[in-house]
């Protein structure tokens, strides 16, 4: 019986089997890119979720602005106001300017849907405007929390505001999901 066939055999696996092995040794010796800057990690995350609300805003009909799941919550219109207005809970802070006078703005303040977009716009272009401002050395400057009274960093806050429109976000979907909509993250990409 010949050897040749199996030992052709055992060398195409030994090569295929060696083969991934030195492909990952080529990816190791590539440069690898430094992090990002910790001013652009925070304005990265605050411009995406930022995106988001902005983008349902736009697209939520207006008819449904009012929409609300149950009558204990707050129709879509109000969340969108909570979650925008929350935002300069840290930008106020963050350029020295005074904290807002209330949490929840009123929705009759805001008659229509394009003036409720242009609300939550303006809200995360100046969140995002502060964040530039503060730059990475002021990453870390202290900020008083209003809420628990106690001092945090600009890093900290901005983190903390951008969770909590992540949480609206999410309510939001919610919202589109029992008015029997899709929300603009969740249909198929073109």
């Amino acid at each position: 019986m010949s050897k040749a066939p199996f030992l052709a055999a055992a060398m195409l696996a030994v090569a295929i089997l060696t083969f991934p092995a030195h492909a990952q040794e080529a990816k190791k010796e590539a440069a690898v890119k430094p992090p990002d800057s910790p001013s652009k990690v925070v304005l990265d995350s605050w411009n995406d979720i930022g995106r988001k609300l902005i983008a349902m805003a736009e697209d939520f009909p207006e008819d449904k602005y009012d929409f609300k799941p149950t009558p204990a919550e707050r129709s879509f219109a109000e969340q969108l106001l909570h979650a925008a207005n929350a935002n300069y809970f840290f930008s106020n802070p963050a350029m020295g300017k005074k904290m807002p006078a209330v949490e929840d703005p009123k929705r009759s303040d805001f008659k229509t849907k394009a003036d409720i977009v242009a609300f939550v716009k303006k809200a995360f272009a100046d969140g995002a405007d502060a964040i530039k401002a503060k730059g990475d050395k002021g990453m870390s400057d202290l900020l008083v929390d209003p809420f628990p009274g106690q001092q945090v960093r600009v890093l900290d806050m901005a983190y903390g505001i951008i969770e909590h429109s992540g949480e609206h976000y999410g309510q939001l979907v919610v919202y589109y999901r029992i008015a029997g909509l899709v929300p603009p993250e969740s249909r198929p990409k073109k």
